[in-house]
């Protein structure tokens, strides 16, 4: 046998096996099942691209959690999250029914003086035209306007008797 009948013969051969597999692949997606798997596939295929056009074109992740923010209606002391947008003023809309929504100041400290797994939200007296210091409700520890996020090994805010205690207290 020549090497060219050879080489005719596995080209030939090769082209049988890939018509046959195309033909079960037909077969297969002319069944029931195969209907049914092809529907699926299409489904997670434009859940796919539904998610990627949306991460690529939809709100930034720094727009988003500028936007959504906590607030704490100054009448009940409640927090409530508010999605602010372009032109809206301050104070917002509360859930009381009136515009006493104040941007919230997150307290991360325990009254123990340690780190807390959930922050707090607070309302800064700053916020309200009021003086003088704020200190959280839960842990009484001093809460300042864009209060600093601890990292391990940060020494606590004061207590209000620490802060009452310290010599320049009275300066602010």
């Amino acid at each position: 046998m020549s090497d060219m009948t050879f080489a005719k013969r596995q080209s030939s051969y090769r082209i049988e096996r890939k018509y046959k597999m195309l033909q079960g692949v037909r077969e297969f997606l002319e069944s029931t099942a195969g209907k049914v798997v092809s529907v699926i596939l299409i489904l997670v295929a434009l859940i796919a691209i539904y998610f990627s056009v949306r991460s690529n074109f939809g709100q930034s992740d720094a727009a988003s959690m500028s936007a959504d923010r906590m607030f704490v209606d100054s009448t009940t002391g409640k927090p409530f999250s508010h999605e602010l947008v372009i032109g809206e003023k301050l104070p917002v809309k509360a859930p009381s029914g009136g515009m006493t929504g104040y941007p919230a100041e997150l307290c991360f400290w325990n009254a123990d003086g340690t780190i807390r797994s959930k922050p707090y939200p607070v309302l800064v007296n700053a916020y309200l035209g009021k003086k003088g210091p704020t200190f959280c409700p839960d842990c009484g520890r001093l809460v300042v306007p864009h209060n600093p996020m601890p990292m391990k090994g940060d020494t606590p805010p004061p207590t209000k008797a620490e802060y009452d205690a310290h010599p320049h207290s009275a300066e602010q």
